[in-house]
């Protein structure tokens, strides 16, 4: 029986240990097979295998991957339109969520579900529409048309998530504050941010890849080259007959999700942290 139970341990553990091994190699190849193109010539990607390692390690495509794109330019407007927008989603979305959940007033599931109802909403459907009002109000040759529709489709999955973290925390700590006489702006700047540090923290990095990722809007509201970000630069690597330069290409895509990664990294304990908290009370 003993002996039965220890081969099925065993078989079970060889399993894992190969489940773990296969996606261990759908997720890091990928990745270094983009690393490794990243320092390829275009002749190899044409005459060598696609598994094929590089034949030399040169910074080549990397330098021409900044003076072919402007990809410093690139990245300081994804920085500039990220982090503001980022801004305005948190502060909105926070003090929202806390008003929704904390503070007790007549229609606030009323208001919950409008914010919900903003999530169903296909941002496609209005980008035409805000092209045109940006226009007409002389907004166009900037960032801000950028900011300001990063901002309105972030604020519903925000509030909504928000709400839901401020849902977990124990009302007897707002209650006990007011007993003491602290009022709710009060409360909210000395109770509920520091405990929603984790939770903060998370729906900031849900929202940073969002932005920081986004092709779609980021292509609609670029009326100028110099205003364009790091994803709507990764399409100068083709030309207008449609050759497209792998080398540079992947090159830039490596320095990309660099950036995504580091974030990543140095924030993951937060957002491990985070994605628990919400789930303490339903």
């Amino acid at each position: 029986m003993r002996s039965s139970l220890r081969i099925r341990n065993q078989i079970g553990r060889i399993f894992s240990v190969a489940g773990i091994v296969l996606l261990l190699i759908v997720v890091v190849y990928p990745q270094f097979w983009m690393i490794a193109g990243a320092f390829k010539t275009q002749a190899e990607f044409f005459n060598n295998p696609s598994w094929a390692l590089p034949e030399s390690l040169n910074l080549d495509n990397f330098v021409l991957a900044f003076k072919q794109a402007n990809l410093g330019q690139m990245y300081l407007n994804s920085a500039l339109v990220t982090f503001p927008s980022l801004f305005f989603i948190l502060s909105l979305g926070v003090a929202a969520g806390y008003v929704l959940e904390v503070m007790v007033f007549r229609g606030r599931n009323t208001l919950l579900l409008m914010f919900l109802a903003g999530i169903m909403v296909p941002g496609q459907m209005i980008l035409v529409p805000l092209f045109m009002f940006y226009f007409r109000v002389g907004l166009t040759n900037s960032l801000w048309p950028m900011i300001i529709t990063y901002t309105a489709m972030g604020l519903p999955l925000t509030v909504f998530l928000m709400a839901t973290y401020f849902r977990a925390l124990p009302r007897e700590i707002f209650e006990a504050a007011t007993m003491d006489g602290a009022s709710m702006i009060r409360s909210f700047f000395s109770i509920g941010l520091p405990l929603m540090r984790n939770a903060i923290v998370t729906v900031a990095m849900v929202e940073f890849f969002s932005i920081w990722n986004d092709l779609l809007i980021a292509l609609t509201f670029t009326t100028k080259s110099s205003l364009a970000t790091i994803q709507v630069g990764l399409l100068a690597f083709s030309d207008e007959f449609g050759s497209i330069q792998y080398g540079p290409l992947f090159a830039a895509i490596s320095m990309n999700i660099l950036v995504v990664l580091v974030f990543y990294i140095f924030l993951n304990r937060q957002i491990m942290a985070g994605l628990a908290s919400g789930s303490l009370k339903g």
